[in-house]
């Protein structure tokens, strides 16, 4: 059964056998693991993931792609279909490991969604476009470094692992992916996702502009230890975690 990739779901097929062992690999899959991979396309990752796993659960949102899995079906796959974004993962297990490879349209509304029940997580594997590994890894002072970083940064370990090249897709994407791993922190530099979330995107929504101006009439300079000269990029993780909590206190 051949199927035509499909835009509207960003859809890239890995057909690298390489690439797989190399996720593999840094996935690390123990026998009990729950596993859930998004998107498992036509099961380039699923199929060499299970030979290591008692089970596996998928989610796609791709009719035909569900249909392909089907005829390939091992007793010890559960396909869900429907959209990652919505679907409610505490119906699988509050122990999770969660892998896949993200398409590019979805890749961080989905990584917000994710955040949110971070408590239910262990650890992250996803491909997706380097552009946006680059962003999530990124250091303070640095012009990748963003909104993105600072949340991302605040409640995972993050480590870039390798880069996977444009010829190992069906179709060829225009850009180049990564694959990135991230370890839900046991202890994470603040609980408070929606505060720090509304004080990073202030700070970053002009990014050329500096804090004082981006956070006038919410937060003044006596009222912080953080120098509001600053542009929100200079400011490491820390800092935004200590400008949230001062900012707290002044509401």
């Amino acid at each position: 059964m051949s199927h035509q990739a499909r835009k509207r779901f960003g859809q890239n097929f890995l057909v690298d056998d390489q690439i797989v062992n190399r996720i593999i690999a840094t996935i690390s899959p123990k026998k009990s693991d729950d596993i859930v991979e998004i998107g498992p396309g036509k099961g380039a990752l699923t199929f060499p993931l299970l030979e290591h796993l008692d089970h596996l659960n998928v989610i796609e949102i791709d009719r035909d792609l569900i249909s392909f899995l089907k005829l390939k079906k091992k007793h010890k796959l559960t396909i869900y279909e429907a959209d990652a974004l919505k679907f409610d993962y505490g119906q699988i297990s509050n122990n999770l490991r969660i892998v896949g490879n993200l398409p590019y349209n979805i890749s961080s509304p989905l990584l917000f969604r994710l955040l949110s029940i971070k408590n239910q997580i262990i650890d992250m594997t996803f491909m997706l476009q380097k552009e946006v590994v680059d962003r999530i890894v990124a250091k303070h002072g640095s012009k990748t470094y963003g909104r993105l970083s600072v949340m991302i940064q605040t409640f995972f370990e993050v480590e870039s692992m390798f880069i996977v090249p444009k010829e190992s897709f069906d179709p060829q994407p225009k850009i180049e992916s990564a694959i990135l791993y991230l370890k839900t922190r046991t202890q994470p530099l603040t609980e408070n996702i929606k505060l720090l979330e509304k004080i990073v995107k202030i700070s970053f929504s002009q990014r050329r502009k500096t804090l004082k101006n981006c956070l006038k009439s919410r937060i003044s300079q006596d009222q912080t230890k953080i120098d509001l000269s600053l542009r929100a990029e200079m400011l490491s993780v820390e800092n935004f975690i200590t400008l949230m909590k001062d900012y707290e206190k002044q509401n």
